[in-house]
């Protein structure tokens, strides 16, 4: 006997329910199993078309919802990160600390964007609910996505805790790029080791939805006896990868918060240094706001999984439990969305950069002559951040 996603299996069962489809995650977070008293006779319904709840028009309107989720993501975070990394790589004004952070989270939803979207949209809208690339893709796909949930949290975490320092240490010296190129492979062999797991336990599983039809499921499966490993492990990554990051970050921007709004100035306050505490904080606010998305985004898709995992009896026999986690899974991966606009668009003005790039490459090939360098200093009039403004006005 095994567990599938929270549903015990029994090998020597051939007459799967309809409802053990609504009980499957193919997210990176892992399911837990039903207790050991379930049997297949909790779950039985009778195998009728109308019971496929891919079929119903509640699971059709949740595959709009993902589909244009998923659609977002490839477009904003594929398109707006790429842009972003192709003008770090090409201007070094852009190259301070705090930027150098946001292209590590860049590239994580990046790579989202163009490797594991496609499959999604494939698995998710068109075949919906049925893997039909391998298990090595299936592995991969999960693990990717995986590692990149784990590193953006743990990139807005080193974010928040170098605002903290700058702000309201100023006097102590700032990270150096050495340890900043530590701190950020740390940040990518911690998100690869803690998400090994995830790889691990995935797999490919056919499931017989109805009498004439049966679907490939593609996602992680944890067997009775590892019951005790599974919830020591999602409560370990619940902590350390939501829990944590967020209290730590809550109380910096709290800290931070205290320092630029509700703290006098000594001395006469010149434009220069007006300008400077009006730049801090609009960087500040946009940081608060992207914190605010991460928990709302976020908050609904780990607490979703902690009563699927530990109060099952809540989901049993629901038929619209699987639209509800597509609704609760679309409103996390909408983080990934955010986090591009937001850091991208608004605090680098990466449009104008676009624009600069497109502008530098024509006028390179109209100008033969001429060097990119030399076209490179003439395009120089956009600043890079409002932290690098700030930089120069100390």
């Amino acid at each position: 006997m095994e567990v599938i996603m929270g549903v015990v299996r029994n090998d020597n069962v051939t007459n799967t329910s309809t409802s053990f489809l609504s009980m499957l995650d193919s997210h990176g977070i892992p399911a837990a199993p039903f207790p050991l008293n379930f049997s297949y006779g909790d779950y039985d319904m009778p195998l009728d078309e109308d019971e496929d709840v891919t079929n119903s028009q509640t699971f059709f309107a949740a595959k709009i919802i993902i589909g244009m989720a998923l659609v977002g993501i490839m477009l904003v975070c594929g398109i707006g990160n790429f842009v972003f990394i192709a003008a770090l790589a090409r201007y070094k004004k852009l190259r301070n600390l705090t930027n150098l952070l946001i292209a590590n989270l860049a590239i994580s939803d990046f790579l989202v964007a163009v490797v594991c979207c496609p499959f999604e949209m494939d698995y998710y809208v068109v075949r919906q609910l049925s893997w039909k690339h391998g298990h090595v893709l299936c592995a991969f796909v999960n693990y990717l996505r995986t590692v990149s949930l784990y590193v953006s949290t743990n990139v807005l975490l080193a974010i928040a805790i170098d605002r903290y320092l700058a702000i309201v240490h100023p006097l102590r010296p700032r990270m150096k790029y050495q340890t900043a190129t530590g701190l950020i492979a740390l940040v990518w062999i911690v998100s690869i080791l803690i998400a090994i797991p995830s790889a691990y336990f995935t797999t490919e599983t056919v499931l017989i939805i109805t009498k004439s039809q049966e679907k490939i499921f593609c996602g992680q499966i944890w067997s009775v006896d590892q019951q005790i490993y599974y919830k020591s492990y999602f409560l370990f990554i619940f902590s350390i990868e939501f829990v944590g990051p967020v209290v730590t970050m809550t109380l910096c921007y709290a800290r931070i918060s205290r320092e630029l709004w509700f703290k006098a100035v000594p001395g006469f306050q010149t434009e220069q240094i007006q300008k400077r505490l009006r730049c801090r904080r609009k960087t500040v606010l946009v940081l608060m706001c992207i914190l605010m998305a991460y928990v709302l985004c976020w908050a609904p898709f780990y607490g979703f999984t902690i009563v699927r995992d530990f109060f099952p009896i809540v989901f049993v026999k629901e038929k619209h439990y699987l639209t509800a986690f597509y609704v609760v899974e679309c409103i996390a991966m909408s983080n990934s969305i955010i986090n591009t606009l937001c850091f991208v668009t608004v605090k680098n003005n990466t449009i104008k950069y676009l624009k600069k790039i497109i502008l530098l490459h024509w006028k390179s090939s109209y100008n033969g002559n001429k060097s990119s360098a030399d076209l490179d200093l003439k395009s120089t009039g956009v600043p890079a951040t409002e932290e690098v403004d700030c930089i120069r006005l100390k």
